[in-house]
This record gives structure tokens, sequence and C-alpha cells, in this order.
């Protein structure tokens, strides 16, 4: 498979980037992958196709004091969706790490890490995760928010670059597109509650306007 313009620029202006931080995490499974290994799997797991982020933003709807924060983490899921797998991935077109090198070929395996398909540009499990945590932080903006929020992305980036399913290059991509993507649906959200506001308001202050004229 011929590699694009694109992908061979990002491999080649973020190889001394990815090549470290992959190292970093090598090392660590080195160390003590029996034990971290089965914990950054249920990570990724848990972005695994965006699905437990749409089911939460779900659940979130369905209850009145979080609807507006489940409305925008589903919408902005939605959107990082869309800009990831339908448009940005097969636009790069870039082999994943263990496809594209003998040395992380060996890393990955190390990692015992389960195949993967698809191209590697951005990551979709971390647009997902940025898309749905940046999302509550915006409808909550409290530091529960975004402690956990961050917690959470950093907990999938890492596992994504400790499994070589990723560059980390591709994680912080992941990561732009998705907070974008957030950002854009709380922006969508908000107005369409603002209309829907403005639509149940005229119709009341039409309804006092004969009262008056009969004083």
């Amino acid at each position: 498979m011929e590699t694009t313009l694109m992908a061979a620029w990002l491999n080649d202006t973020f190889a001394a980037f990815d090549t470290t931080i992959l190292g970093a995490f090598h090392a660590l499974a080195a160390c003590g992958g029996f034990a971290i290994t089965p914990l950054f799997e249920a990570v990724s797991f848990v972005g695994e196709k965006g699905a437990c982020f749409f089911a939460l933003a779900i659940v979130l709807m369905a209850f009145k004091r979080t609807r507006r924060a489940g409305a925008v983490m589903f919408v902005a899921v939605c959107l990082g969706a869309l800009a990831t797998n339908i448009v940005l991935k097969d636009l790069v077109a870039r082999p994943r790490p263990f496809e594209s090198s003998a040395l992380f070929l060996d890393w990955w395996r190390f990692a015992g890490a389960a195949p993967e398909d698809g191209f590697s540009f951005p990551s979709g499990h971390m647009t997902a995760a940025s898309a749905a945590m940046v999302a509550l932080m915006l409808a909550y903006r409290n530091w529960k928010a975004v402690l956990g929020g961050s917690l959470v992305m950093l907990g999938m980036g890492a596992a994504r670059c400790y499994l070589v399913a990723h560059y980390p290059s591709d994680v912080l991509a992941g990561f732009l597109v998705g907070a974008l993507a957030a950002v854009v649906a709380w922006l969508l959200v908000s107005r369409v509650l603002r209309w829907r506001g403005e639509r149940r308001v005229a119709p009341r202050r039409r309804a006092r306007v004969p009262e008056r004229r009969r004083r």
C-alpha cells in the first residue's frame, strides 16, 4: 500500500516524538506488563467505537437534570466519529505503528495487544473520549468534571499508546478533534435550547396582550 503524502509527513515530522513516547510505554510493559496490560486493554475496550460514551449520553438524556449534558455529549461523540472515521482516517490513510516499523511491531507483540484494522490517524478511541469528556466539562464547568474528564482522557491516550495501536501524534490529533467536536456540540445544543425557550415564551406574551387592552 502506497503511503499518502500526509501520512509520510506525519511519520517524518513526529518521528522522534512518537518513538520516544512509545519507547517509554514499552519500558513500562517490560517492567510490569503482566499487570498493566489487562488494565489498559479494559480502558481501550471502553472507547471501542465510542459505544460506552454513546450509552452514557443516552442515560444522561433520560433524566431532566442531566439532559443538557447528555445531549451535548451525544452530539459531540457523533460529530467526532464523523470527522474521524468518515473523513480523516481515509483521507490521511496513515498505517498503524505495527504495520510501518519492525521495531514497533516487536513492541506491539511484546505488549500482547489484539490485532486492529483500519487506519491510524487520528485515534478514534481518543476522539470519542475527548468529545465526551470535554462535553461534560463544558456542561458542568466544575472541578469534578475537569478532574474526572482529564483522567479518562489521559487513561485512554496512555492505553492506545501502550498497546501500540496508535502513534502518540494520532492520540494528540484525536484529542484535538474530539475537543473541537465538543465545543461545536455545546454551541449547537445551547442554540437549540435557547430557540426552544424563546418559542415557549412568545405565545405567552401574545396571550397577555388582549387582557391589557380590556383594562
